[in-house]
């Protein structure tokens, strides 16, 4: 059959009028089609979000969440935004298994930041290494951890450092006689235990130890003892800021005049409300942030803008940099169940961050953080900025 220039203009028409809804239905799959959306990274965290470090443990959640939200902000971590599954410690190992088998099991994750009470940490630890599990700390500090094993880390330094010069600023300071009272958690004690260790080195005597349990309130027996041993000093261990706080005041009701020592968690704002005008002067060795270090700058003014408060700053800026160490071991794995890989990331990282730049020994020890000295000043000169503190440096070693 001849087609004629007729049909062939019709024929034309045609095949260009199913070319333009080929086309048209082509775009329109495409608009409809949602793009991939990738799973998100998944972690655990554990805080003591009650018990004896609250004040603490929460501040360390927010400060966790806060970088979440900022790194997710900034369009997470190749493409993936991190999630994190938040459970309670509580401060003490019972409760830490429990939410560690929680997050594990449940849950599912192999990676976990926490806990805040080294209690906990110990507690969960021989788990965490029988499952290959990452329990990555930035507030627990007993010595004991540092050998707890392959898949344990911290961004907090061990207690030996600050028994170290803790034991130094007592001798620069004349103290030759201390008396020691500590809350029997693992943390005080362990801390205790090490101040004790080199005060004794230089030639120092422990002429008297009390001790107590977490829910006493009232420790008037045991400072009126320690008071009647005349020490040239006291020193405060304490798990929770409540119990700190109490101990240096009652022990100045009582009318003990005599210098007085204690921890971070003893000299920490809510301690310091509690002690008043009686905390003042109470000295205490504490890891140091860099005052012009930007980062840690911003963090604690952001965290302020957004909670409304500041709590013990160090804790709260480490795990800070725990998150951001944590996304940035993400990026390398590109997966949140290679705890192998993970460690193996943090073995070989050096990082910059809000605490500075440091990175970590064969131990899963932060090193490049040192120590300062913390005195607490008198109640009229305590403001927002200086959160209470005079600051100078240790004294060199004796």
């Amino acid at each position: 059959m001849k087609v004629t220039s007729k049909i062939w203009l019709v024929l034309l028409g045609l095949l260009m009028v199913t070319l333009l809804v080929a086309a048209a239905c082509g775009d329109d799959d495409e608009e409809v089609a949602a793009p991939e959306v990738l799973a998100p990274f998944r972690i655990g965290i554990m805080e003591s979000v009650t018990g004896p470090g609250e004040t603490y443990g929460v501040a360390g959640v927010q400060a966790k969440v806060m970088a979440v939200d900022e790194i997710n902000a900034a369009g997470g971590i190749n493409g993936r935004m991190l999630e994190v599954i938040v459970e309670d410690s509580k401060c003490n190992a019972a409760d830490g298994i429990t939410a560690y088998t929680k997050l594990t099991q449940v849950d599912g994750v192999k990676i976990i930041l926490g806990p805040s009470c080294s209690g906990a940490m110990l507690g969960v630890a021989p788990l965490a290494e029988r499952d290959k599990v990452i329990m990555f700390s930035g507030m627990t500090s007993n010595p004991d951890i540092t050998l707890a094993g392959d898949f344990i880390f911290r961004t907090m330094t061990s207690d030996v450092f600050i028994g170290e010069d803790m034991g130094n600023l007592l001798w620069f300071d004349g103290i030759r006689n201390l008396a020691t009272i500590s809350e029997t958690t693992d943390y005080a004690e362990g801390l205790r235990r090490e101040i004790a260790r080199k005060f004794k080195e230089l030639g120092g005597q422990i002429v008297g130890e009390e001790r107590y349990p977490s829910d006493v309130t009232d420790f008037r027996s045991q400072i009126t003892k320690l008071i009647g041993l005349n020490p040239d000093a006291i020193y405060v261990g304490s798990q929770s800021e409540f119990t700190g706080g109490t101990v240096i005041k009652q022990a100045r009701e009582l009318g003990y005049e005599g210098p007085m020592y204690t921890d971070v968690t003893g000299s920490g704002p809510v301690a310091q409300e509690i002690g008043g005008d009686a905390a003042t002067g109470v000295k205490v060795i504490n890891r140091g942030l860099d005052p012009n270090n930007p980062v840690a700058n911003a963090f604690l003014a952001n965290f302020k803008e957004r909670y409304g408060y500041l709590s013990v700053i160090f804790e709260m800026t480490s795990t800070y940099d725990d998150i951001h160490i944590t996304a940035e071991c993400l990026r390398q794995t590109d997966d949140d169940q290679d705890s192998e890989g993970f460690r193996d990331c943090l073995y070989g990282l050096t990082f910059t961050g809000a605490l500075g730049t440091y990175s970590f020994d064969e131990f899963g020890d932060p090193v490049g953080i040192t120590n300062i000295v913390l005195e607490i000043l008198p109640l009229a000169q305590r403001t927002e900025d200086n959160l209470g503190y005079k600051v100078s440096v240790v004294p060199a070693a004796q």
